[in-house]
């Protein structure tokens, strides 16, 4: 059994969705795979999850570590939320346009700021490609499933830990 103070789920939920975001990139620059707005979504989601997980990793205390992993938990579901959307409805409509994960995008402002990442550049029916067979929103949702599962993880650890800086 790991020690309570085990760092290891917390650094996996800081790489692994940077890990997602450099792939995605890859694919997109590397491999002409425009994104979406609701794949800009999910890398937004992403970014947002390993910058939430950063303290837990960081910082031993319980109290960080807990906020951190059920901020970390509730971003995971909504990605996969997003993953889910854009499978099931997004991917069948020929525009994005004006579709919650646009107003998002462009609410935040990071498609202007940082179009190279955050720019969507495909409707949703154009940006529909398969990766070993699976669409690109699979691959992202299973990710966040994965990504939940250490959140749950991390969550239970600080939950085990006293409610002051763990060593």
């Amino acid at each position: 059994m790991r020690p309570v103070g085990a760092r290891w789920p917390w650094a996996l939920l800081v790489l692994l969705p940077l890990a997602a975001v450099a792939a995605a990139l890859v694919s997109q620059h590397r491999f002409d795979m425009l994104p979406c707005p609701w794949c800009v979504l999910q890398r937004l989601i992403f970014v947002a999850i390993a910058l939430v997980a950063l303290p837990g990793l960081l910082v031993r205390h319980s109290l960080v570590r807990r906020v951190s992993a059920f901020e970390t938990l509730t971003l995971t579901l909504a990605g996969l939320a997003a993953a889910l959307w854009q499978h099931f409805v997004a991917a069948a409509s020929s525009s994005c346009n004006l579709t919650l994960a646009d107003r998002i995008n462009t609410a935040i402002g990071l498609d202007a700021l940082w179009p190279e990442v955050f720019a969507a550049y495909a409707t949703c029916a154009d940006a529909a490609v398969k990766l070993l067979d699976l669409p690109y929103e699979a691959w992202s949702g299973a990710l966040f499933v994965v990504l939940g599962g250490l959140a749950v993880l991390a969550l239970r650890q600080a939950m085990n830990t006293p409610m002051r800086a763990g060593r």
